[in-house]
């Protein structure tokens, strides 16, 4: 399908595609809109819309053959293509995302990690961890258009000048950090900071709720 997408709608799209798949077996192998949007606790209007970006399978009355729309979210996505990355940080954050072998499904190959000063050669998986001047040969003879970034925030941006430099298109930046990039280079950010902060007050709100249900009760 050749629409342009929003990247609200492409964060989106893996919610669905997870909750599809943890369906059981004996379960309908149809599911509607409305059923998914019941289920994951969103608007049935913005879940219409966004499946009818990615497939053109929905029957009125019907919904959609689970099977077939699994396998529309997962090529829209690019889950079916591999896509090949270089890691930078063999760190504990780095090495754990080296070993993470879910990535499998997601169609992301992370091929070798860099490091400034590698405390090995190789992670326990056996992928292999280079020094950081041989990231630009490495990168041009693999054609790598994705790199991860899991240094220290204060040397993020320099990582991600170098990651441009050889001819990166896209980054994955676990660093704390805001990158300036060119307007053709895509960064996702992980904010472990701000999605902690999410968590907590939430669970702030959940325990006032709790007092509050407690204090109001009639005995």
């Amino acid at each position: 399908m050749d629409k342009k997408i929003s990247k609200s709608v492409l964060k989106r799209l893996p919610s669905y595609l997870s909750y599809l798949k943890s369906l059981q077996e004996t379960d309908s192998p149809y599911i509607s809109a409305t059923a998914l949007a019941n289920a994951l606790g969103m608007g049935e209007v913005q879940v219409r819309k966004d499946l009818a970006m990615v497939s053109d399978g929905g029957r009125p009355k019907i919904g959609y053959l689970r099977e077939s729309l699994i396998d529309d979210i997962e090529q829209f996505l690019g889950y079916d293509n591999t896509t090949d990355a270089v890691l930078i940080g063999a760190g504990k954050l780095g090495q754990a995302l080296l070993g993470y072998r879910g990535f499998d499904d997601y169609g992301l190959n992370i091929l070798a990690a860099f490091d400034a000063k590698p405390s090995r050669e190789k992670t326990e998986d056996g992928k292999p961890i280079y020094p950081m001047d041989k990231l630009e040969p490495f990168c041009r003879a693999n054609k790598v258009l994705m790199g991860i970034i899991t240094v220290p925030g204060e040397y993020a941006q320099q990582v991600c000048d170098k990651l441009i430099g050889c001819g990166i298109k896209a980054i994955w930046n676990f660093a704390p950090v805001h990158l300036e990039v060119p307007p053709h280079i895509l960064v996702q950010y992980e904010n472990m900071a701000t999605s902690l902060a999410v968590l907590s007050m939430h669970l702030q709100a959940q325990i006032k709720d709790n007092k509050e249900n407690k204090s109001g009760r009639i005995d």
